[in-house]
């Protein structure tokens, strides 16, 4: 098993991007703990710690918008991820837009780009 550097955080947590891999956007930012990492590399879908949940999460599990490994890429400390992913409906944020990272800074507000890929109500129910 490949060994992270989970150590060089209090929580034993680290980051994980999450990017398109034909496209090279970035879809988003997670955090993965050893048991994330087992499991992303057992079952070749991407699996992150919830924070807020406190839980293992497969990315997708609710929504069904799935993360599929493609490649893995380790920085030079060991302590940060990018997942190349292939995103299946076309949606990794749970606000319904392709990407977590849809708004962009000009003249000092936030500018929302694109269209949502579906309504998080009729996923989530909520």
């Amino acid at each position: 098993m490949i060994s992270l550097n989970f150590g060089k955080s209090e929580d034993e947590l680290l980051p994980a991007i999450a990017q398109d891999f034909k496209s090279g956007d970035v879809l988003m930012l997670a955090y993965i703990n050893r048991q994330a990492w087992e499991k992303t590399l057992q079952t070749g879908k991407a699996h992150y710690w919830s924070r807020s949940r406190n839980k293992l999460w497969l990315k997708g599990e609710s929504s069904g918008h799935v993360q599929l490994i493609h490649d893995i890429l380790v920085d030079c400390d060991q302590d940060t991820v990018i997942y190349k992913v292939e995103q299946l409906g076309d949606a990794a944020c749970h606000t319904g837009h392709r990407t977590c990272f849809f708004r962009r800074v000009e003249d000092g507000e936030l500018v929302v780009e694109g269209e949502k890929v579906f309504d998080p109500a009729e996923v989530y129910g909520k």
